[in-house]
């Protein structure tokens, strides 16, 4: 096969692949494919197939080339700066459509579209992070923010400096969030520590803490689901000594 007709059958299969995508949606098309579709974006004139294969297997999977950083996409063979960055973006116009979305939404009755935001920009870090959902007082996302990032094992999360940002923001709930890089979602003993200082300082300040969501591979765990954030309200009511007696105690 001479040069002219091998680039004549590339054209053909990218123009298939991407027919398939219009036709038939992304979840149709297989991880390879989808790679290989974004590579050809800024490749035209080359077959992405090999590349995106290499790519899945040295990353682990779709989620693990969209979170590479460009530097170590570059590594794989036939994927430079222009190629790259079309990996790259897309992954970072998904998690800004997806938190964008939440703005303005009643907290309560999107938690899918919660939990969705949730699962695509914390999955598969391989360092916790922090966010918090700040809500108004008809519990509707005001903002999402990163406060704090830490090691594979733990975060530092500093309840002044979440109150601060939720006075900034004038929110009257909150909303916690982190991934356990580990995959399992299954809360630590300081999980529950620092959830429940978190919980008494925005009592303090008349701030409610609706829920602390743990991301891990493909599903969650819910302090409000399992009755804990309901437990701590009993527990401790509105009574400024008792919640101030308790954090002098943590």
């Amino acid at each position: 096969m001479n040069k002219r007709d091998w680039q004549r059958r590339a054209a053909g299969h990218r123009e298939r692949l991407r027919q398939k995508f219009l036709k038939q949606g992304l979840e149709k098309l297989t991880d390879e494919e989808i790679v290989e579709l974004l590579l050809t974006l800024a490749t035209p004139r080359r077959d992405c197939k090999m590349i995106a294969r290499e790519a899945l297997r040295r990353f682990g999977g779709l989620a693990g080339v969209l979170e590479a950083s460009l530097d170590d996409l570059q590594q794989v063979p036939g994927i430079g700066p222009k190629n790259g960055l079309g990996l790259k973006l897309i992954h970072e116009v998904a998690r800004k459509f997806l938190q964008e979305r939440l703005i303005g939404r009643e907290f309560l009755s999107s938690s899918r579209e919660v939990y969705e935001y949730l699962l695509h920009s914390l999955r598969d870090l391989k360092r916790e992070v922090f966010k918090v959902i700040f809500l108004n007082g008809r519990n509707e996302v005001i903002q999402v923010e990163t406060l704090f990032e830490g090691s594979l094992t733990s975060s530092a999360v500093y309840p002044r400096e979440v109150i601060r940002s939720a006075l900034g923001h004038h929110a009257a709930a909150l909303v916690f969030a982190h991934n356990h890089p580990s995959g399992d979602p299954t809360p630590s003993n300081q999980d529950f520590t620092i959830t429940r200082d978190l919980f008494l300082a925005a009592r303090i300040m008349g701030i409610h803490v609706l829920d602390h969501l743990i991301i891990g591979r493909n599903r969650y765990y819910s302090f409000a689901d399992q009755g804990q954030i309901r437990k701590w309200e009993t527990e401790f009511g509105s009574r400024p000594e008792i919640i101030l007696k308790t954090l002098g105690e943590g």
